[in-house]
């Protein structure tokens, strides 16, 4: 004779919840089903907060990532002409769109966009130095692109495809 598996029985006020710094997952799936029953009062409102706020931080650093890979891509075009690779121009173009759909899924960023440009370079500048070998005082230490260069200027080696 097989015993059959009780189902698991439902959070009450007898189960208590999930602690934040013991299990995430469980703690979240408890948190948004708090929230759909209307119960604030089982809401953990800090860390909740946290979390919700570690999300907008979350979405500005995927735009700076973006961005950097792009900057990267144009600090190696620009400044070692005769290595330019087709590789380089369409992971500009790849990171170009990344960044657009992040910024449309996001446009609380808008306000945000030079910061993210500063972040960006700050990190494509070492990157830049590290992958080319030239000495990081080869690359500007301000952003020598305007946004507007960063997100349509055209490379030639792309131009065919």
């Amino acid at each position: 004779m097989t015993r059959k598996s009780k189902p698991e029985p439902a959070r009450s006020a007898l189960c208590p919840a999930t602690a934040y710094a013991d299990d995430m997952y469980g703690w979240a799936m408890e948190q948004a089903a708090a929230l759909r029953a209307g119960d604030l009062s089982a809401l953990d409102r800090e860390h909740l907060a946290e979390e919700i706020e570690s999300l907008g931080r979350s979405e500005l650093r995927s735009l700076v990532s973006a961005w950097r890979v792009v900057l990267l891509h144009m600090l190696k075009f620009d400044h070692q002409p005769a290595r330019q690779t087709r590789s380089w121009a369409l992971s500009i173009r790849d990171q170009r769109d990344e960044a657009a759909d992040i910024l449309a899924d996001s446009p609380g960023l808008k306000s945000r966009l030079d910061d993210a440009m500063a972040r960006a370079y700050r990190g494509a500048r070492v990157d830049a130095a590290r992958e080319t070998g030239l000495p990081l005082r080869t690359f500007p230490e301000t952003c020598p692109y305007t946004r507007d260069d960063m997100l349509t200027r055209d490379f030639p080696i792309d131009s065919n495809s």
